[in-house]
Formats: structure tokens, C-alpha cells, sequence
């Protein structure tokens, strides 16, 4: 089996064509993919740009930046890696001496390889550590950040990024079992939830943990924050009539999206609403299902 078949078992990035259709690379173009991933979204804005077009790529997740170099070898100079945060996108286009692009695109979901393969806690399906960091550069765990916030920041970081109604009896939880031993794995902390929500509150579709392990992963890489940053920061990069793609895979993010794309008076909305999955895809790739794609483009300077 081949590098790009390989990784194709592991991941499949979402919403491709739509992105080669709302961003629209052409040859000669400067564009960035903020979130590499496993290169799936790269590859083909590589490819639709050819034969000179560049693709700078943000990632800070070290594993899937080796499998990526390996997956789209053949582009060579055509393509930059960039090891960080796609917050760090000014100062990684200031270190390479670009000033302007002709388009950026953000994938704010975690690749299956991650949540798989990754081994960091980003999944309940197996015991592992409550890691959660997608640079382990970074200080800050899941597990530090149940030891050290208070029952009452707990509980504000399940209900505001993670939409969880039943984020106090969790924190309340958490709070009474960690004064009996640390919280260190995913197992562990998938019980203690199962056992903080009352059985009538249990989601059917989705385990009952689902949301406290995405408000944590949040919270340890500052997802929001960061996402709030780029969408602001990006846009003066941009040349007039480029495109700014950004896919979510949940409404807290969307809102955000939403809401900068619209008072940015310097972007043009392509998607009054955001673009899903074809049945056909989410049909292949189930995790696909919540992703949700909006487009805005430079508007022209008065």
C-alpha cells in the first residue's frame, strides 16, 4: 500500500470539491492551508494550482506533519511546512517574506489520526492519557487543567465550549473524585461523567462524554481564542478577490465564523448559510456529517 492510500485509510479530509470550488486556486497563486492535517486539502490546492502555484502549510501536530512530507513529496518547493499554530500564520508569511495571498483556508476538526491513532487522549474509545495537546511543546494538559481549574471554571468551560447543560454535576464530580486520586485518563473520566449525569440526561446518538472531551480540547489549545485571531489577522493578507474558506465541524465555532465574516466590512459573504456534506460523502466518511463550510472574498479597496 502506497503513502497516499495509507493515509487515505487514516483520514479523509471533508468538503474537497467544495473547497476548490469557494476558494478557487489558480496557477501562479499564493495560497494557505492553515491546518495541514494529512495533507488531503494541500494535495489538491496544490494540484489545481499547478504548474506554479504555492501552498504555505500551518501545523503543529508533529506526526501528521512527517506523514503529510511523505504523502505530497512530489509538489517539492511548491510547498512550505510551517510546524505551528494557523494563529501564527502573519508571523510564519512575515518569516518567509509574503506579505499577500490569494487565498487561506482553516480546518478547525481533529484528523482521524488524532483520534484514532494519536494516543493522547483525544477519544474515549480506549483507555489513554488525558493529554489533549495537539503540540506536546505545549505545558498545559486535559489532566493538569482537571487538577488545577476550580469546580466552578469546571464547569464553565464544559457549558460555554462545550454546550453541556449538565456541566455542574460533572464538575461537581470531578471535583469530589479528584480528592481521592488524579484524574489521569480517558477512562476515568468517561465514568466519572457517565455517573455525574442522570441516566434520563444521556444523549442517545452520542455518548454521554462526547462533549466534556471536545469542551476540554478546547480549552487546552485555546481553539477559540485562536480561531477568533485568524479571522481577523488573515484579512489584510489577502489580495482583492481572494478567498478566506474556514470548515467547522460544530455551532460554537460556526457563530464565531459567521459573526467575523459579517462585520468585517473588507469580506464579501459567498455563503448566506454554511455548506454541508453531500449525502454521497457523508455516506463514505460518517465523520463527515457535522462539518460545515463559509466562504468570504476580499472585497475590492474604495
Amino acid at each position: 500500500m502506497g503513502v497516499e492510500a495509507a493515509i487515505e485509510e487514516i483520514h479523509r479530509s471533508v468538503l474537497v470539491d467544495e473547497i476548490l470550488r469557494y476558494l478557487d486556486p489558480v496557477p501562479g497563486g499564493v495560497y494557505v492551508d492553515g491546518t495541514l492535517g494529512l495533507g488531503g486539502h494541500t494535495e489538491a490546492l496544490l494540484s489545481r494550482s499547478a504548474p506554479d502555484g504555492r501552498v504555505i502549510a500551518f501545523e503543529w501536530d508533529e506526526a501528521a506533519i512527517e506523514l503529510s512530507r511523505k504523502r505530497l513529496r512530489d509538489f517539492g518547493t511548491r510547498l512550505t511546512i510551517i510546524r505551528s499554530n494557523f494563529a501564527e500564520i502573519v508571523s510564519g508569511l512575515k518569516g518567509l517574506g509574503i506579505d499577500r495571498v490569494d487565498g487561506v483556508l482553516i480546518d478547525i476538526g481533529l484528523s482521524s489520526l488524532q483520534l484514532d491513532r494519536g494516543e493522547r487522549g483525544f477519544s474515549f474509545q480506549r483507555d489513554e492519557p488525558l493529554d489533549m495537546r495537539m503540540d506536546i511543546r505545549q505545558d498545559t494538559t486535559a489532566a493538569s487543567l482537571l487538577a488545577s481549574c476550580s469546580e466552578e471554571q469546571l464547569a464553565d468551560i464544559f457549558f460555554y465550549f462545550g454546550d453541556e447543560y449538565q456541566a455542574r454535576p460533572i464538575a461537581a464530580e470531578i471535583a469530589r473524585a479528584r480528592e481521592k486520586e488524579p484524574i489521569r485518563t480517558t477512562r476515568q473520566l468517561a465514568a466519572l461523567v457517565a455517573a455525574a449525569v442522570p441516566r434520563r440526561f444521556h444523549p442517545k446518538k452520542i455518548h454521554v462524554a462526547t462533549k466534556v472531551f471536545q469542551a476540554l480540547r478546547i480549552a487546552v489549545n485555546t481553539e477559540l481564542e485562536n480561531l477568533a485571531r485568524i479571522l481577523d489577522e488573515a484579512v489584510p493578507l489577502l489580495n482583492t478577490g481572494a478567498r478566506f474558506c474556514v470548515i467547522s465541524f460544530h455551532s460554537l465555532e460556526d457563530r464565531i465564523v459567521k459573526r467575523k465574516f459579517r462585520q468585517n466590512k473588507e469580506l464579501e459573504v459567498l455563503t448566506a448559510k454554511p455548506v454541508m456534506p453531500r449525502a454521497e460523502e457523508i455516506a463514505e466518511n460518517p465523520r463527515s456529517r457535522s462539518a460545515r463550510l463559509r466562504a468570504a472574498c476580499k472585497r475590492a479597496e474604495q
